[in-house]
């Protein structure tokens, strides 16, 4: 494991960090730490989250990573985790922040993430490579989460939940604080709603975030074709159907029609959509977007 110690005056110390109200005097870091890491976003939440959740990070992630945006999480379960694996599917970049030392990879399921990110961008942590995953140690390093990013999103937390602290520090160190809304029935999603109401801004795609952050990150144009993870192994039939479709379903026949094609070509791209995940079918032949 090649771990070193970057200090505080070191030209590879993150800019953003340095910053922040009680910024790290030392950094342990495994891989490498980038100038085009500064326009980053933080993406953190629940480790126990849903299925909604889970797949709302991961498109996110990958959106932003595409668009040369480095994602920084906490590599704890859940949230953290679709949020690095999001930007490693986009090939983009990714920081993780240790609550332990490198010796003691937490959660330990966790590891073979740990060797992708470290290919990929670079695992953080404040902690001397022997130290332990006390509890006392997450709430501390959520301020380095958000320290070394622009901007936060916080998606699926509940009222009592470390992601909330990585918002507070966040508003404390000036950064913005985005929140994706969820069932207002469900306990994990408790504590982003109420931080809607509390001002955060409201997330329900990318362009909530990159239009607020426009004039402090550098974000990379790309052919929105290639903003969905899959698409960009997709046939030009399908890219066009893909791009017909939303979130409102529509039928076999209204698809032909618009895309000008035999009904048995629009069969044949739809099956393929369905299949790589893209698109749902639902009662009746009719599709929409995933």
């Amino acid at each position: 494991m090649n771990v070193r110690r970057i200090e505080k005056d070191s030209k590879e110390y993150p800019d953003n960090l340095k910053n922040i109200f009680g910024p790290p005097r030392e950094l342990f870091v495994n891989g490498e730490i980038l100038p085009s890491d500064n326009d980053a976003i933080a993406i953190v939440g629940t480790r126990r989250a849903s299925y909604y959740g889970l797949e709302q990070c991961e498109k996110l992630s990958y959106d932003l990573a595409i668009r040369g945006i480095t994602i920084i999480s906490g590599m704890a379960r859940g949230i953290d985790t679709a949020a690095h694996k999001g930007a490693l599917k986009a090939k983009g970049r990714t920081i993780a922040v240790l609550g332990s030392g490198h010796n003691h990879i937490y959660p330990p399921e966790n590891k073979k993430l740990y060797a992708e990110i470290v290919k990929n961008g670079a695992v953080v942590s404040e902690f001397p490579s022997d130290t332990r995953p006390f509890r006392t140690n997450f709430p501390r390093r959520n301020r380095i989460i958000s320290g070394m990013s622009k901007g936060v999103v916080i998606i699926e937390a509940p009222r009592k939940s470390g992601a909330l602290i990585t918002a507070d520090f966040a508003l404390e160190q000036g950064r913005d604080v985005f929140a994706l809304p969820g069932n207002i029935s469900s306990a994990r999603s408790s504590g982003t709603n109420a931080l809607i109401k509390e001002g955060a801004k409201l997330v329900e795609g990318i362009s909530d975030i990159l239009e607020e952050l426009k004039n402090v990150i550098d974000i990379k144009e790309i052919d929105s074709a290639d903003s969905k993870p899959g698409l960009e192994k997709c046939s030009s039939d399908e890219k066009m159907i893909f791009g017909i479709l939303s979130d409102k379903s529509k039928s076999i026949d209204e698809i032909s029609r618009v895309a000008n094609l035999p009904v048995y070509k629009i069969s044949e791209a739809l099956l393929k959509l369905e299949l790589k995940r893209l698109i749902k079918g639902l009662p009746g032949e009719n599709f929409v977007k995933v």
